[in-house]
């Protein structure tokens, strides 16, 4: 094959090596635009498991780059003149110079026709000359912009700056320094990349760095550096540096740009690196994932039979990993451009957090690599009591105590009649009482006929819903440990509905009822024009919520939830999208909070305990509510009561196009938590796809909220709270008595035969044989 490389970075240079070396035959290219010895940056870091692949792919580059390399276990955070260190990490970092170099002399000796300080050839004359053309031309891509039609590149300009330093200060570890300055909060990221040098980037909210008095360089030469900015750092930074110097290299700020791609491949042209992705500099992936892309398309490209086949499987192979890296990133990213919110942490708390930061860190991961850490984090957590998993630490929402933070989330059952809870709910809510939670919530249980989602959801507004509820309420505090709190709700445009698994959202066959709104906007092109509400309507609904609280208190109900999520009526009045009116319910933020907060101050009335409030963080569509807006919507309902907010997002209009991934709603529950819950003594809820019990550990000890609320997870396991606490070896959760004798996790089938005492197997074929299999 003829492959032409445009771009002669770590990506471009691994993978013209890596070709050369599958087969000499290939003729392959290099146009790099600038000298062999220009780079920008400092160090790169790679993980042990990226290193592993570039062993067994090119033993000569792998013990090359093995010799340069600084490496270290330890994460330091240094913060509130407190220091704390996670170890076990693993990281290994070099000078990118020298990554350069070695790439360079590899394809040297492999044959590789590298051309520095040249331009490439248009693209078209390329692509018809060669049988492949590797874009490895960087985050600015000229090939991507020139196919922008066909790779659908998302570029995404985030808010902080950071400038790209270098000092001759040698960290120990990869070390965080958290600067509290007159301008607001600041963070060094560092780590050392060599015996004689360290990474130094210093990373601030765009608002801080303005304030701070940095300015955007203007006029500077290519390659050179912004002296005015650097002489700021080492006077802010002085402490920190301890006397050593800070050295730039084309060092000027910036603000990160997270590109993403539709497509990778246009014909025999393919994007690779960060042509195709960036993933934010915090977890340490842009070389790491272009090296591994040369590495997986050098691979496809020897093992498919055509081109086409080859970018195909590449694309396949490349894009899940990547994604999860971006996930990965974005979270990381996100949590530096919002650690204002953080620095009320005590010391602990702060440093876990900042390690989770990403997720792909987690408490049960922590307590592998570094156990002292984790238990000295327990200990703190504690606060002078029992330490235990941080799941299992009690709770006090409003008056109502706890016995641990888990929650089984409403989930509609769609299997009443006429609103009546029966025997299916009992068993329902009554198991999952038995299992374990230290609160189960009801369903939305509907105010009135009309307000009902389908014919099957439950009610509270005749006495027999009242004498239902009673019969399971009292079951479960007779029988378990838990609490039950009763969620209040109206469908409003959402209503007249069939049963989910009947096709969900769509209107029933027959029999429909009207449904009602604050506007008169569907919530598709196939449900019903919702009645717009005048205020003798909205008067009635208010008393209806009122009454059903009221139920509420005689079935003995120890919580209640006022359900303003999901689009149903008064999250309808809250969102932009679904509000159009113009009289004092709609317009501002303030004024579509109105009707929610009337219907809230007329329950709180009435409800004499705790009382929370299901939001939905973001309307997942462009002019809905964002995160900007939730934490605005809980100031209001704290300011008015609230004793807890239940932080959802989205099913507010059925155009929207939710980010789904592990714990995706979590950073709307955090950001609440850290501006809103702790001012105001308010609980913060988190929930969505927190599907394990150290997803809940993480997220109760990050402090990102002091409760989480678990759905399919229950659906998938009733007792799941209780096998939580057996896999955790925990012993303070009370099993009830019937329940006992499986309080410890069945032993196993056994899955191995017996070991020989002896291995005796000759050298000759049959020793090739099992060497080969054992390695």
């Amino acid at each position: 094959m003829r492959i032409a490389i445009v771009g002669g970075g770590p990506g471009g240079l691994y993978f013209a090596a890596l070709t050369k070396r599958l087969d000499p035959r290939h003729e392959v290219t290099v146009w790099e635009r600038n000298a062999p010895d220009d780079t920008f940056g400092f160090g790169v870091v790679f993980s042990d498991e990226t290193l592993g692949g570039i062993e067994h792919a090119d033993t000569e580059i792998y013990q090359a780059m093995q010799r340069e390399f600084a490496r270290w276990d330890d994460i330091d955070v240094h913060y509130r003149d407190t220091v704390l260190t996670s170890g076990g990490h693993g990281f290994a970092a070099m000078s990118r110079k020298r990554l350069l170099g070695i790439l360079q002399a590899r394809c040297a000796a492999l044959g590789v026709s590298v051309h520095f300080r040249a331009e490439a050839p248009d693209v078209a004359r390329l692509s018809s000359a060669y049988d492949l053309v590797v874009a490895a031309d960087g985050v600015n891509s000229g090939l991507r912009t020139r196919f922008a039609e066909t790779f659908g590149p998302r570029l995404e300009t985030r808010r902080c700056k950071y400038i790209w330093l270098g000092t001759d200060l040698v960290f120990d570890a990869f070390t965080f320094h958290i600067l509290d300055t007159p301008a607001g909060v600041m963070q060094i990221h560092g780590y050392p990349y060599g015996r004689d040098a360290s990474t130094f980037i210093l990373e601030l909210h765009e608002d801080v760095w303005r304030r701070a008095g940095f300015r955007a360089a203007e006029g500077l030469a290519p390659g050179e550096s912004d002296e005015p900015s650097i002489e700021l750092i080492r006077s802010l930074c002085a402490e920190v540096l301890g006397g050593h110097r800070v050295f730039a290299n084309n060092s000027r700020w910036t603000s990160f740009t997270t590109v993403r791609c539709e497509n990778w491949h246009h014909g025999n042209v393919v994007l690779l690196g960060d042509a195709a992705h960036t993933a934010h500099f915090s977890i340490g992936s842009g070389t790491k994932l272009a090296m591994e892309d040369a590495l997986a398309l050098a691979a496809c490209l020897h093992e498919r039979p055509g081109v086409d086949e080859a970018l195909t499987a590449y694309e396949e192979e490349r894009r899940p990993v990547v994604a999860s890296t971006q996930r990965a990133a974005q979270a990381s990213l996100e949590w530096f451009e919002n650690i204002g919110q953080y620095t009320g942490q005590d010391p602990h708390q702060f440093a876990f957090n900042i390690v989770t930061r990403s997720r792909r860190v987690t408490y049960d991961n922590l307590r592998v690599r570094d156990p002292e850490f984790v238990a000295d984090i327990d200990r703190w957590f504690a606060a002078g009591g029992e330490v235990r998993p941080p799941m299992f630490q009690p709770f006090r929402l409003g008056g109502l105590e706890l016995a641990n933070r888990v929650i089984v989330s409403p989930m509609d059952m769609y299997s009443a009649r006429d609103g009546v809870p029966g025997d299916f709910h009992l068993v329902h809510l009554g198991g999952k009482a038995l299992g374990g939670a230290g609160l189960v919530m009801t369903e939305m249980v509907c105010v009135s006929p009309e307000g009902r989602i389908t014919p099957g959801c439950t009610g509270m507004y005749t006495a027999e819903h009242e004498s239902s509820w009673r019969r399971i309420v009292e079951f479960v505090h007779d029988r378990t440990d838990a609490k039950i709190g009763l969620q209040l709700g109206h469908s409003g445009r959402k209503g007249s509905t069939r049963l989910m698994w009947e096709g969900i959202d769509r209107p029933l066959p027959s029999g429909n009822w009207e449904v009602c709104g604050p506007s008169p906007i569907p919530y598709a092109a196939a449900n019903q024009t919702p009645r717009e509400l005048d205020l003798a309507s909205l008067r009635a609904i208010r008393e209806q919520f009122v009454a059903s609280a009221r139920a509420g208190v005689r079935a003995g109900f120890d919580l209640l939830e006022l359900h303003c999520a999901h689009g149903y009526l008064l999250s309808s009045f809250l969102s932009p999208l679904t509000n159009r009116r113009t009289d004092a319910y709609g317009g501002s933020l303030a004024a579509r909070l109105r009707y929610p907060l009337e219907v809230f101050d007329a329950v709180r009335a009435v409800w004499p305990g705790p009382l929370t409030v299901r939001i939905s963080a973001t309307d997942w569509h462009e002019g809905g509510i964002g995160a900007e807006d939730s934490v605005e919507i809980a100031r209001a309902f704290a300011e008015h009561g609230a004793n807890g907010i239940d932080v959802s997002t989205g099913q507010v209009v059925s155009e929207e196009t939710p980010a789904f991934g592990r714990s995706y709603q979590t950073p709307y529950a955090d950001r609440i938590r850290n501006e809103i819950g702790l001012k105001y003594g308010v609980a913060v809820i988190a929930v969505g796809a927190i599907s394990s019990y150290d997803d809940v550990n993480s997220v109760i000890l990050a402090g990102r909220a002091d409760l989480c609320a678990l759905g399919r997870t229950h659906l998938y396991d009733p007792q799941w709270t209780l096998h939580a606490a057996a896999e955790q070896r925990y012993a303070g959760v009370r099993w009830p008595a019937p329940y006992a004798a499986g309080s410890r996790p069945p032993q196993g089938g056994r899955t191995d035969g017996p070991r020989p005492r002896l291995d005796l197997i000759r050298r000759g074929a049959l020793g090739t044989a099992h060497a080969r299999w054992r390695s």
